[in-house]
C-alpha cells in the first residue's frame, strides 16, 4: 500500500484549519496542524511533511518570513510550500513565489480547488524525488539525496533553482520559452511573471559560476533558454 502524503497546515484560524483538515482527509491525505511558526517548527522536527500549507498572516513570525527560513534550512528546503492568503495583488504573489513558495491560493477557496492545487504541486515536485542521477560535463545532480556537485564540489541551490536545473539537465539542447519554463517548473495554474524566470536563471547561473558551469545555460535571443554543452 502506498503511504498517504502528509500535509502540514499552518494557519492561526481554527475554523480554517478545521475546513482544510476535513478536505485533506476526504482527499486521502494525512494532516498535521500548527497555529504559528513556532508550533510549525516543532511539527517539522517531529515528522517532515510532504507539503506545507502556509498562511501568509501568522502571529509573530509571518508566513512569508517563515517560508524564507524553511528555504534556508537543509532539512526543509525541498519541502513544497503552498501559501494561503487573502492578499490578491500580483506583487504579493510574486513576493511569495520569490521566497520559494511553489503555489499561491487566495482566500476564500473551495476544498476542490485546494485538493487540485496540492495534487498538482506534488506531481510537479515529484521529479526532484526521482532516483535517477543526471551528469553533464562534471555537473552532477542526485535527486534522491537532493545534492548537486560540480567537479565533486557541492553547489547550493534554492528549491526553484534545483527544479529548474533538474528540468534543464533532463532535457538538454531543448530551447524553452519563458512560458514553457513556467508551465514545467511552477505549473500552469500558478501566476508567475516571465521576468521571474529571468531572476531564477540569474540565480542559477550565479550558483554555477564558481565551477565554470554557468555557460551551460544559454540565452537564445527571442526564444528563451537552452541547457547545452555545445556552443
Amino acid at each position: 500500500m502506498n503511504r498517504r502524503a502528509r500535509i502540514l497546515v499552518v494557519d492561526d484560524e481554527p475554523a480554517i484549519r478545521e475546513l482544510i483538515r476535513g478536505a485533506l482527509r476526504r482527499g486521502g491525505f494525512d494532516c498535521a496542524e500548527a497555529g504559528n511558526a513556532v508550533e510549525a517548527h516543532s511539527e517539522l522536527i517531529a515528522t517532515l511533511p510532504d507539503l506545507i500549507l502556509l498562511d501568509w498572516m501568522l502571529p509573530g513570525r509571518s508566513g512569508l518570513e517563515f517560508a524564507s527560513d524553511l528555504r534556508r534550512e537543509a532539512m526543509t528546503k525541498s519541502i513544497p510550500i503552498i501559501m494561503l492568503t487573502a492578499r490578491t495583488e500580483d506583487l504579493d504573489k510574486v513576493r511569495g513565489l520569490d521566497v520559494g513558495a511553489d503555489d499561491y491560493i487566495t482566500k476564500p477557496f473551495s476544498p476542490t480547488e485546494l485538493l487540485a492545487r496540492i495534487r498538482a504541486v506534488l506531481r510537479r515536485t515529484a521529479p526532484t524525488r526521482s532516483t535517477d542521477v543526471v551528469e553533464i560535463d562534471g555537473l552532477r545532480m542526485d535527486p534522491k539525496s537532493h545534492r548537486v556537485t560540480a567537479a565533486g564540489n557541492p553547489v547550493e541551490l534554492g528549491p526553484t533553482e534545483f527544479r529548474m536545473l533538474y528540468y534543464f539537465m533532463a532535457h538538454p539542447d531543448r530551447v524553452n520559452s519563458r512560458g514553457q519554463l513556467i508551465d514545467r517548473i511552477w505549473g500552469d495554474n500558478v501566476y508567475v511573471e516571465e521576468r521571474t524566470v529571468d531572476v531564477h536563471v540569474r540565480r542559477l547561473r550565479a550558483a554555477l559560476e564558481p565551477s565554470g558551469h554557468d555557460h551551460l545555460i544559454q540565452t537564445v535571443r527571442g526564444a528563451g533558454y537552452r541547457f547545452s554543452n555545445q556552443p
